[in-house]
């Protein structure tokens, strides 16, 4: 797994398990399982596949007291450091926290207010695990989502600045901040304020309530790109109602397009014309389908025509130029084969196996 240097605000560092976040480390991909919290084999079943395609921090949901002794058996087994989601009941909070969390998520306005956060802070301390405090646009305290004077961005600043300063007075600053929205731009505009605002703190970015995979990979990809390339975000989680390997996917695809971390090959295809003359839809696709569980940060071009294609597949790791039912195959630059169409998928999964 490789990554590019490129500062993110600077930040502490916190330990999520093992997993370094904020302070300088790459930015961390995450997703949230969607098994039935009191299923201990279907939440491990579901981590192994996000872990196979580059999860590298889960959370889970503890809905209530009595999932907790399942949610200590998911962290005793899992491959990847497990965060506790607890909502209500600070009393949850507490336990996930004694019995393997490897970071909490609370957001304070819900849990019962600041004063109910202080045996949250104690138990999180006593396990020395961080704490996300998450803040929602629309789980905003009452009174904050009343105020006329402020825009919907400066309340979710506002509310999350507050509770971070009410944890660091009480001695607790492993901390890391969310503050989201369905809406784009306000998240855009939420975290440039948080980032201006608390600059020491790791931020947790991500639009929240997206939508299903294409409008909210879309908007995910607006929204976090821009605050990724402003150097904002300490590890992100692209919210889709789908299957949660489908979000660890859209984050690795996301920051391999910003040039911040790569894992899996990057797939270069022409978009077709009139020129094309092969199934250049059905061998991308194949391509990409069986090339996407490798661990290897390559640039893979399939290429339909003339125009562009011998100079993209040359200038690709491994790549294709298709003519006239077949296609010429490049590997770093240099021409290794002709094949015929119904051999180009093979011939290009071998070479790609020599790099």
């Amino acid at each position: 797994m490789s990554c590019t240097t490129k500062p993110n605000q600077g930040t502490h560092q916190v330990m999520v398990g093992n997993v370094p976040l904020g302070g300088g480390a790459p930015v961390v991909v995450q997703s949230m399982l969607n098994a039935p919290a009191d299923d201990v084999a279907a939440n491990l079943a579901q981590i192994e596949a996000l872990a196979a395609a580059g999860c590298e921090v889960v959370r889970m949901a503890i809905p209530r007291a009595a999932c907790v002794g399942a949610f200590a058996q998911v962290c005793a087994a899992s491959p990847l450091p497990v965060v506790a989601d607890v909502h209500f009941s600070a009393d949850i909070a507490v336990q996930a926290a004694r019995r393997g969390a490897a970071k909490l998520r609370i957001n304070p306005g819900n849990i019962g207010g600041l004063g109910a956060t202080d045996v949250v802070l104690d138990a999180a301390g006593e396990a020395g695990i961080p704490i996300r405090i998450g803040v929602n646009a629309g789980s905003l305290d009452a009174d904050l989502a009343a105020r006329d004077d402020l825009t919907l961005p400066e309340k979710l600043a506002h509310s999350a600045a507050d509770y971070v300063r009410y944890c660091e007075g009480r001695g607790f600053t492993d901390l890391v901040v969310s503050a989201k929205a369905h809406d784009v731009m306000t998240t855009v505009a939420t975290y440039r304020l948080l980032a201006r605002e608390l600059p020491h703190v790791p931020l947790h970015i991500g639009v929240t309530e997206a939508g299903t995979t294409f409008q909210g990979v879309i908007k995910s990809a607006c929204g976090l790109g821009i605050l990724l390339e402003e150097g904002i975000g300490d590890t992100l989680r692209i919210s889709l109602t789908d299957d949660p390997v489908q979000e660890i996917r859209a984050c690795w695809t996301l920051l391999a397009a910003l040039d911040l971390r790569r894992r899996s090959p990057e797939l270069i295809s022409c978009p077709t014309c009139g020129r094309c003359q092969v199934d250049l839809i059905g061998l991308a696709r194949e391509v990409e389908e069986r090339s996407s569980g490798l661990d290897k940060p390559l640039k893979v071009a399939v290429m339909g025509c003339v125009v562009n294609g011998p100079g993209e597949a040359a200038d690709a790791d491994i790549g294709v130029a298709c003519g006239a039912g077949s296609g010429v195959v490049f590997s770093k630059g240099a021409v290794v084969r002709k094949v015929q169409e119904d051999a180009i998928v093979d011939a290009l999964m071998e070479e790609i196996g020599k790099l």
